[in-house]
Parts: C-alpha cells; structure tokens; sequence
C-alpha cells in the first residue's frame, strides 16, 4: 500500500459543529447513523439529539468531509477506515468511518489535546512505577473504549518528562500527539507513515528506541516482537483485551499454538513486568464524569514463580495480598474510589467481577484468600 502525506480535511460547517457540540457537552463519542439523529455519550450514557434524523446522503457527506483523498480511497476499497484527525480550534479526534445494511455509518471519539497526568485520571500512584522500569514489558488490558489508551498516554508522558531517551510509538491511528521533553518521540502511523504493523515491528529495534509504545497487541507476531524487544533491553508497553491480570496471561498465551506455550511462559518470566486491567466507570461527581477503575500487578517473585510454572489462577491471590507492594486487585480498587467519593456503590457493585465479595469489603470486612476466615473488620 502506498503511503501519502496526510493533508487537511475539508470539513462542512455542520460536521464541525457536531464535533463542536462534544466539548461543549463532555462528550465522550458522537454517533453518525442514517435515519438517526446525531448521538452523543456522555458520562457513558447514549442520547440522541432531538430533531429531524440524518438522511443516507448527509452522513456520506458528513463523513467524507472528515476524511483526506487517501482515507476515502481505502474506505472505498475496504468498506471501513480508521484515523485520527485534529480540527484547528475544534479538538482532536479518534475516527471510525464503516458502511452497515449498504449506508455509512461514524463513530468519533474526542481526543484531548494535553495529555492527562497520573493525577488527573486518579490512577492509583503506585503506576509510576511503571515508568520507572528500564527493560521489560507491561501490557494495559480492558474492553474496547475502557480508557487503555489515555493511561498509556499518561505514562509514556511521565517519562517524556523525566528520563533522557528515545520513545517510539506504533499507532493506528495516533491519538495523542507528544512533544520532545527530556526524551524525544517519534509516532508512526499505520497506513500514514508505514504500511503495516508487520512493516513497523521489522524496523522498529533498527530505530535505536529505549522505550516503546505497541498501540494494540493483535496477533502472535506483535506479542512476539513484544516480548523479545523487551528481552533485549527495551521498555514495551502494549495494549490486550481481558479481564483480569491471570486472564492477560492466557491471552497472550492464547495467540500461540499449545506446542509454543512453555516457551511464551519463559518470556514471559523473564519479561513481564506489569498488568493493568482497566474498566471506564460512570464518576459521582460532575467534575469528574468518567473514572477508571484498575487492577495493577506489578510482577514480584511470587508471581513470576507462577507464570513459569502455569499457576495462573494463583495470580490473583498474590495480587489481593500485594497492596504493600503497589499492588491492587479490581474490588479493591472499587473500594478505594467509593471511599474517595468517585463513583457509588451501586456503579462499583455493577462493575465489580465478585459482587459479594465486595459488599463484605465495603463494610470493612475482608476474607482470607486460602483459609476463608475473615481476618479485618470495622
């Protein structure tokens, strides 16, 4: 595939004051569907704006206004295209353009322009370790729009500020854009700057990187690189979808044939840094509209004994028993930001993968993890 320049949309007055509508409103995606009204999410929440739907032809139009000569010539040949794109004075966006039942469809997810801190995001502190680690690799896992990208942002942004050394991205497509501080950043975009992932992993180690950012790990091949990069010295954080820190291991497990799996669990030994499996929670605070939630692990002996030796399901164990090491597993983060006033307790009891377990805690009582005696309460 031939790479272009990337130019300027010509946006349409309408489609500008769409985008326009989202920081206006906090929103967080905007919806374009023929026989549909424009739909905003805000605070996680679908709503339509009233008033006459979009015809087939306005949301083509609309949609194409967003995109360069080269975008609308691969949505064209593939029926889907995905980009980033930033409007002078507007905001920076995270564009999905796809056709369904023969008419096109959108969904844009507003990007802020200055990049959250740690702080901002109320993010346990103990993650800055995370961007203290010289070698290694450190996957973020959630669902689809749970946040991974904006607290891998964060931390490749504490590091852009406090270490000396070169940071090199692999996006499709870029969303936040980075400014040279300490270190210097080079962002390459699939289909932008380079053809494909398989294209950039190649000549990725040739590029002198010290630390490096795999925007989704998709397949065997990108988890291999990964995890070899951060054998030979580099710092590798990459984005997963699971649910919890011992499913993170038998998902990257999971892109390997079983014959490969002793192997992957040795590099993973010897790699594995850390996990942070993150849910986008409803906040209870109008100041804060959305807060993540997040389980951390922060790969110990323990836990490296483990992934070695196919104990998975002891991981979380180790993680509850952790918190003196940095470490958190989900209800115990829920509990943190109840405590704090973030969320309710009905949105930590929704989100939460023991419900039960969770109310026992909130009420200060906890049980232990291999005796099942209760060991704390108020």
């Amino acid at each position: 595939m031939a790479i272009s320049i990337q130019a300027q949309p010509e946006l349409i007055p309408q489609m500008k004051q769409y985008l326009e509508l989202m920081g206006k409103h906090s929103a967080t995606d905007l919806h374009l569907k023929s026989f549909s009204p424009p739909i905003y999410r805000i605070a996680g929440v679908a709503r339509r704006v009233e008033g006459q739907s979009l015809t087939a032809e306005e949301v083509e139009k609309l949609s194409r206004s967003m995109m360069t000569p080269d975008q609308a010539h691969r949505f064209d040949n593939a029926g889907t295209v995905d980009f980033a794109v930033g409007i002078h004075g507007v905001g920076r966006y995270r564009v999905n353009i796809f056709r369904q039942r023969g008419s096109v469809s959108a969904a844009i997810r507003r990007v802020r322009f200055t990049i959250p801190t740690i702080e901002d995001l109320n993010l346990p502190e103990s993650i800055r370790r995370l961007a203290e680690f010289q070698m290694g690799v450190c996957f973020c896992a959630g669902i689809t729009g749970s946040g991974k990208s904006t607290t891998l942002a964060a931390l490749i942004e504490l590091i852009n500020h406090s270490r000396r050394c070169h940071i090199l991205t692999l996006e499709d497509p870029i969303e936040y854009l980075y400014r040279d501080d300490k270190a210097f950043v080079n962002q390459r975009e699939i289909g932008v700057d380079v053809d494909s992932f398989q294209t950039a992993l190649k000549y990725m180690v040739r590029e002198d990187p010290d630390v490096i950012l795999i925007g989704e790990m998709r397949d065997c091949e990108t988890v291999e690189t990964a995890l070899i990069s951060a054998e030979t010295g580099h710092l590798v954080f990459g984005t997963v979808h699971s649910g919890s820190a011992a499913q993170t291991v038998g998902r990257v497990l999971d892109f390997f044939p079983s014959h490969r799996h002793s192997q992957i669990r040795q590099l993973l030994y010897f790699t594995l840094r850390a996990v942070m499996v993150q849910q986008l929670l409803s906040g209870a605070k109008k100041e804060t509209p959305m807060v993540p939630a997040m389980e951390l692990m922060i790969v110990n002996p323990a836990i490296r004994k483990l992934i070695r030796e196919g104990g998975d399901e002891k991981i979380g164990d180790v993680v509850r028993s952790s918190k003196e090491e940095g470490m958190q597993d989900m209800n115990q983060s829920l509990v943190d930001l109840v405590k704090k006033g973030l969320i309710t307790e009905q949105t930590a009891m929704e989100a939460s993968p023991n419900p039960e377990a969770l109310a026992m805690n909130l009420k200060g009582i906890y049980l232990g993890s291999d005796i099942g005696t209760i060991i704390g309460g108020k």
